[in-house]
């Protein structure tokens, strides 16, 4: 995968947490770690959509039926145990 330079402006604060996690040994340099935040980012952008999916998804689904939780609890238990 290719590669791209990127210069970074942060505060003292953030530059003091960014070491600290590398001199605690979660990475090993300060690259590795804002790569990790990215990925992180990515992932939770990705969680969140697949939500407001099911959610648009559940919406549209048309109106909405009265829920049993009782009901639902026996149901579960004889199909599971």
């Amino acid at each position: 995968m290719a590669t791209v330079r990127k210069t970074i402006t942060v505060t003292d604060q953030q530059d003091g947490w960014i070491k600290a996690q590398i001199v605690a040994g979660h990475y090993t340099n300060d690259s590795e770690y804002i790569r990790d935040l990215i990925r992180r980012e990515q992932e939770r952008s990705a969680e969140l959509g697949a939500i407001r999916a099911a959610l648009i998804e559940g919406e549209s689904s048309g109106e909405p039926r009265p829920f049993d939780a009782e009901k639902f609890k026996q149901r579960m238990l004889i199909a599971h145990g």
